[in-house]
């Protein structure tokens, strides 16, 4: 083997743990190397709710989902406890040098939430593991299931809360294919349509013609990062006799400033349709109006700043907005949608060393429905996380 063929070998392994985070080089096979990831994290959960708790299975219940937060009377306070490791990880990755020279990089990861439970919180608390990512890439390419080019993950603050800013950001993993050359980025991917019918009932259509689109440009600089990125999909409903469809378009704009050793960063997200990629689905894309569809337009967004206290303590504090413009038009098949939904936490995290960190996190989240009708929780997590 060359110098220069080792050099490559080694760079190229370099950049792969930089892009798989928390990754240990396991072995070497051959010309590929194997790594693992991942972390194990327990949560403990007070959660106090103004209109009344979920029920124990609720979703909302193991992080916060702002669609799932209760609304109605002060009269129905409602306080629970919760804890479950279900948050913990594991991922697996492959980097093999081909005899062209390139490199073609390989990623799965599982973890354990929002999964369907293979035992009860009475005896075992068994969950089914999910996918999270699974995919390659080669020479710019990208094809297999990870977060949407429509996504800026390096946007997102530290919380100890699975998501932080739910409300008001991007969120969204799903099959795709990417090409990524230089600071752009463009994407094919799985298209899904939320349609609100009779009732508000929610119902999810997967009937597109054409995958969704998306196109992506980074600008990375020393005072940090900004990223701009544009969405295109088609809507549709093609149920009991009715083929409607209706285009839909976002535009996102995130990043993250540093101010010194601590850092702010923010995302502030604007379209029509926008539905399942805003919010955890917090409104949906359009609403069925006899034959046609009439997409909810949405404007969401969020800032955090961290600071970091000294090498061991840091802290972040985090405001998340979501604003939905519903059609009052509407609202005799609508019922009574969600209008508005922010949401405020602050933590506190120690790690005594880099891979273990211990926190306790505050936050406040309120929902408003089109009536007027509201509800908020108040929750106070505490997490400890070690990654490996």
């Amino acid at each position: 083997m060359t110098t220069q063929t080792t050099l490559i070998r080694s760079l190229t392994a370099t950049a792969v743990l930089c892009a798989l985070s928390t990754t240990t080089q396991a072995a070497t096979i051959g010309d590929t190397d194997i790594n693992y990831g991942g972390y194990v994290k327990i949560d403990a959960m007070w959660s106090d709710y103004s209109a009344g708790a979920p029920a124990g299975t609720n979703v909302g219940r193991d992080f916060y989902v702002p669609s799932t937060l209760t609304v109605g009377t002060d009269d129905d306070s409602d306080a629970v406890f919760d804890m479950h490791a279900r948050q913990s990880r594991f991922n697996f990755g492959t980097s093999t040098l081909l005899d062209n020279g390139k490199t073609i990089n390989s990623k799965i990861e599982i973890d354990f939430l929002a999964s369907a439970a293979g035992g009860n919180e009475r005896v075992s608390n068994s969950y089914a593991p999910r996918i999270r990512h699974a995919f390659i890439s080669y020479d710019g390419w990208l094809f297999g299931q990870t977060w949407s080019n429509f996504q800026n993950v390096g946007a997102l603050p530290e919380t100890l809360d699975f998501v932080g800013p739910a409300e008001g950001t991007v969120f969204v993993r799903q099959a795709q294919v990417k090409y990524t050359t230089g600071a752009w980025s463009f994407s094919l991917e799985n298209p899904e349509s939320t349609v609100t019918t009779q009732g508000g009932a929610r119902v999810a259509t997967d009937d597109a013609s054409l995958p969704d689109f998306t196109a992506r440009y980074t600008m990375n600089a020393d005072w940090g990062q900004f990223v701009v990125t544009g969405l295109a999909r088609q809507l549709t409903y093609k149920q009991n006799g009715i083929d409607a469809d209706e285009t839909s378009f976002g535009l996102s704009a995130s990043g993250k400033v540093n101010l010194g050793k601590n850092n702010l960063k923010f995302m502030l997200t604007q379209g029509k349709g926008l539905g399942r990629y805003v919010g955890l689905n917090v409104a949906h894309g359009a609403v069925l109006n006899s034959d046609e569809l009439d997409a909810i337009d949405s404007t969401s967004g969020f800032v955090a700043y961290q600071h970091n206290w000294n090498n061991q303590w840091r802290s972040t504090f985090l405001y998340s907005f979501f604003s939905a413009d519903n059609n009052t038009d509407l609202l005799t098949i609508t019922g009574d949608p969600t209008e508005s939904s922010q949401s405020y936490s602050a933590n506190i995290l120690y790690s005594p060393v880099k891979k273990l960190t211990f926190g306790a996190e505050f936050k406040h989240a309120e929902r408003e429905l089109e009536s007027g009708n509201d509800g908020d929780m108040d929750r106070l997590q505490f997490s400890v996380k070690y990654a490996f």
